[in-house]
């Protein structure tokens, strides 16, 4: 738990406070005094008397007992400091403004272990190193600016980046967007994001704690953390946005499979924040539009009305709602007519609603109260209204304050004109609202939060699967792929359906296994990670000679060690794979099998554990999911089965940490039955 003298200290300390405003230690003294701080301020520099009009003391030595410290001086000077304040001056919150720990070299990362030690001894809480501070409605202690407008019903903002905070900020101020705390947590040396999301799950109290969250994360160290407080925080009505970083990197260069070529850190970053219901964004304006629509009412349906006085930015929402999976329904009500009279001749209201570079206030009433109260497909609005600059605005846009504070459905104000009417924005801005300046940022942002699902409140228990064999087989196993023969055991072990097979070395076994298996049978090489490109998959193998000359053939091939053969099924090709992901434990992926993958990528993931909905959600996330239904008359697929193979290979996973990477490709479906035909997983202990 985060020690409260961190968040609501009765006394503070700037270690190296000094008059220069344009250092950290001047400035975040200056924000301390400007933010009225309550509580006893005091000041350690060596060589003056003053700062700021606070007495200083010389040293840390001198102080009296202090609640928070917020330090800002050389690193070296930080341990002896900070030891000074744990063990002599009962201070037990510490905000370190400094660089050149971690961040910088090995000497520092040293000194970095040391504070963490000294303020773990005393239970204390340590932000930082290397951050630009906290900024909650206790106190500024935070050395940049802007200093947001505090409100308890604002955003509760972490970051890992200093600069990037700033930079949020700065982005969601102009909206209007307000903030309850803000943490920098720089080196995240004792507590890093995943700990700030704990403690504001943990200390969530309904009806006063703020509901919006957002993140700014460059590492996830410790996602099962995160995923636990933030589904907890989502499932408590909290909404949750992050943008992480560092995504981009190839983290499959070294792969030897279809699933470690397509699995990726970022991937597993994305099956995290579905699972937790996190909304993933991409960028810093795209972050505060999600947060600015998370402080209107929540979205109840997809069918939006577009209200607007201009055609071009009507149009181009409408392409961001629709390419995004909302509608924009065409409006044909009888009352769709009444309200036309209402307004100027040229006027529509088929969807989008112009009324026109002419509409008034007026006007816009007439239509909000008819999509609120008349057009029973609509589920929210987004009214469009900016101006040439000809005559002021401040009737319309006080009108659409007053509608929003009535209507049922949701209204988002997308006012673009922020030169032309920047008054009048203002002014709208300071009766509490928000304001959406690029309707279409807004709307990919829209359809983002729609688009992202509920953390499952109830998920149904994982797969179960036989531990005692699976690990008799891991136990007994080296590194590097198994053998036929143990893929084959693990996948009995696992429950998952197999075609029948045997692992051949002689063109004697050949025939006699490939006669055993009936015909026609399927022969492939055991080695090679590539059969086909190889010439190492022979089809429709009809006859005993045939099967002895493939043989003959087919063990000359490179890096061949043996021949499996099975009997010829069809179906169409469905592919699961699992990979072991660095902290995040091991990404499932699921989609077409065969030369598909390669071709379409066309897959879905999510980390372990998977339950039956979750992996049902996966399949129906795939673009090529028509095929599950049948098309075109062929035979549906069952989702059901198909999923339940999924959760079969996460469980496994879970009872066998030591896969590393694994291939079920392809495996065979065709109505009810599905068979895994071709399987390959390699062990790392």
């Amino acid at each position: 738990m985060i020690h409260e003298k961190l968040l609501n200290p009765k006394s503070i300390v700037v270690v190296g406070g000094s008059d220069d405003i344009q250092k950290p230690g001047g400035k975040v003294l200056k924000n301390l005094i400007d933010g009225n701080f309550k509580g006893d301020l005091y000041v350690v520099n060596p060589k003056m008397d003053t700062v700021q009009g606070i007495k200083t003391f010389r040293s840390v030595n001198d102080l009296p007992e202090v609640d928070l410290a917020i330090i800002a001086i050389a690193a070296k000077f930080c341990p002896d400091t900070v030891n000074t304040l744990a063990n002599a001056k009962n201070t037990r919150g510490y905000i370190i403004l400094s660089a050149g720990f971690s961040e910088e070299n090995e000497a520092g990362a040293k000194l970095e272990q040391q504070i963490v030690a000294i303020i773990n001894s005393v239970g204390g809480s340590l932000i930082g190193p290397n951050c630009v501070g906290l900024l909650n409605r206790n106190h500024n202690g935070i050395f940049t600016t802007p200093i947001p407008t505090l409100d308890p019903k604002g955003v509760d903002f972490v970051s890992g980046s200093g600069a990037t905070a700033v930079f949020i900020m700065e982005s969601g101020v102009p909206k209007g967007l307000t903030f309850n705390s803000v943490f920098s947590v720089g080196n995240s040396a004792q507590i890093g994001v995943e700990e700030i999301v704990k403690y504001l799950d943990e200390t969530y109290v309904e009806g006063e704690s703020s509901k919006v969250k957002l993140l700014y994360v460059e590492s996830i160290d410790k996602p099962d953390l995160l995923i636990k407080h933030a589904a907890s925080l989502v499932r408590k009505g909290c909404k949750i946005a992050a943008v992480k970083s560092g995504g981009s990197e190839a983290g499959s260069r070294a792969a030897s499979s279809h699933t470690g070529a397509l699995a990726s850190s970022d991937l597993a970053v994305d099956a995290l924040f579905r699972k937790a219901g996190i909304v993933r964004c991409n960028g810093r304006d795209e972050l505060t539009t999600v947060a600015s629509i998370f402080m209107h009412p929540e979205l109840k349906g997809k069918n939006i009305a577009i209200i607007t006085h201009a055609g071009g930015p009507a149009v181009m929402l409408t392409d961001s709602l629709s390419n995004g999976g909302l509608e924009v329904p065409h409006i044909e009500e009888d009352k769709a007519t009444k309200l036309l009279e209402k307004l100027y001749g040229g006027s529509s209201v088929a969807n989008p609603i112009d009324f026109l570079a002419t509409g008034t206030a007026e006007h816009l009433g007439f239509i909000i109260d008819a999509c609120e109260k008349d057009f029973t497909n609509i589920d929210a609005m987004a009214v469009i209204f900016g101006s040439p600059g000809l005559c002021p605005v401040y009737d319309v846009y006080d009108l659409l304050h007053e509608k929003m504070k009535t209507c049922r459905k949701p209204i988002y104000p997308i006012l673009p004109s922020v030169i032309n009417v920047k008054d009048e924005i203002e002014a709208f801005i300071a009766k509490g609202r928000i304001n959406f300046p690029d309707e279409v940022v807004f709307g990919n942002a829209l359809c983002k939060v729609y688009n992202t699902p509920k953390p499952q409140i109830n998920p149904e228990a994982v797969a179960t699967v036989n531990k005692p064999a699976i690990r008799a087989i891991i136990d007994g196993s080296d590194n590097g792929y198994l053998s036929p023969g143990d893929v084959q055991k693990l996948l009995d072990a696992a429950g998952i359906n197999r075609a029948g097979e045997a692992v051949v070395t002689t063109r004697d076994e050949a025939a006699m296994q490939a006669e055993s298996l009936g015909f026609p049978v399927v022969m492939k090489v055991v080695g090679p990670v590539h059969k086909s490109d190889v010439g190492g998959v022979v089809l429709n193998v009809k006859d005993v000679k045939t099967a002895q000359t493939e043989f003959d053939r087919m063990i000359k091939i490179k890096d061949t060690t043996a021949i499996l053969i099975q009997p010829m099924l069809s179906g169409t090709e469905l592919f699961v794979g699992a990979k072991r992901e660095d902290k995040f434990g091991h990404m499932i992926l699921c989609g077409m099998g065969g030369i598909f993958i390669e071709v379409l990528k066309d897959v879905q993931s999510d980390i372990t554990p998977v339950s039956q909905p979750e992996a049902e959600s996966m399949i129906k996330r795939l673009r090529s999911y028509k095929i599950f239904q049948g098309v075109r008359g062929q035979e549906p697929i069952s989702e059901k089965n198909f999923a339940t193979i999924i959760t079969k290979v996460a469980a496994l996973c879970q009872a066998a940490p030591e896969i590393f990477e694994m291939d079920l490709n392809p495996l065979l479906g065709r109505g009810e039955k599905i068979v895994a035909v071709d399987a390959r997983i390699r062990i790392e202990k």
